[in-house]
């Protein structure tokens, strides 16, 4: 069986985003860029899932820009098979809507035929937690969003996601595509070895027309503001005062 993980190359999640000062959107010059932490836990699930013997081959795809290349190295060096990057934009500063997205993964997937599916539940760029869940509707697979447990039993994956309730269990039929949720485990670190060894492994490359697929965005982004800053809290010298300031200053009792 093949699995099928996609990453992104996002802003690097230890870096504080700046906002362009016309507010055009968010300001990429000299950031460091990373592996979508959600993707990089699928890419692990995908390895641990081999190592059980219940995998012969993990495939990454990224779907962007050229610069993607380092974030497909990173996963092969991880213990990803090999690689496919889809150039599907120019500009470091386009993203790639997730319909666009998955209308390539599609295509992918009818190429190499995996299993399983697994991806990250939504980057932490954009936040659309989208590209799973049209991704099943466009192939017609079973999906299972958000999972914090994966075991494959046969033909069937089973999977435990967190709900408002609790923990829901559910089965469904494979081939399927599952999005991780940060508790499914914690990625490993790619030794220096695995590094080295991975500039060796396949990449293929790509472009979003080899698979007829239009990426021309449907959004437009009016406008990208910074969070309102917090004000300064104060500390109060009784119960009574607290109060007060509920009831007087912030009017919510």
């Amino acid at each position: 069986m093949k699995v099928l993980v996609p990453v992104k190359r996002v802003i690097d999640y230890n870096v504080k985003v700046r906002v362009k000062a016309d507010g055009s959107g968010v300001d990429l010059a000299n950031v460091k860029m990373s592996m979508n932490p959600f993707d990089e836990i699928a890419v692990e699930e995908a390895i641990r899932i081999k190592e059980r013997g219940e995998a012969e081959e993990i495939i990454v795809v990224s779907i962007g820009v050229k610069q993607a290349q380092e974030t497909l190295r990173t996963a092969l060096a991880m213990g990803a098979d090999r690689a496919i990057l889809i150039e599907a934009a120019d500009d470091v500063h386009t993203d790639i809507e997730p319909l666009a997205v998955a209308k390539l993964l599609k295509a992918v997937v009818e190429a190499e035929q995996p299993g399983i599916v697994l991806c990250g539940k939504q980057a932490i760029d954009n936040d659309m937690n989208a590209t799973g869940q049209m991704l099943s509707a466009l192939l017609g697979w079973s999906q299972a969003a958000f999972a914090s447990e994966l075991k494959l039993e046969g033909d069937s994956a089973v999977v435990t996601r967190e709900v408002d309730g609790g923990l829901q269990t559910i089965k469904v039929k494979m081939p399927a595509i599952v999005t991780v949720d940060l508790r499914l485990n914690e990625p490993r670190y790619a030794s220096l070895p695995n590094i080295m060894k991975a500039k060796k492994k396949p990449l293929e490359e790509k472009t979003a027309a080899d698979y007829g697929v239009d990426v021309t965005p449907r959004l437009t982004i009016v406008k990208t503001t910074e969070p309102a800053g917090r004000k300064a809290g104060v500390k109060v010298g009784s119960v009574d005062e607290l109060i007060a300031k509920l009831k007087d200053e912030a009017g919510v009792i």
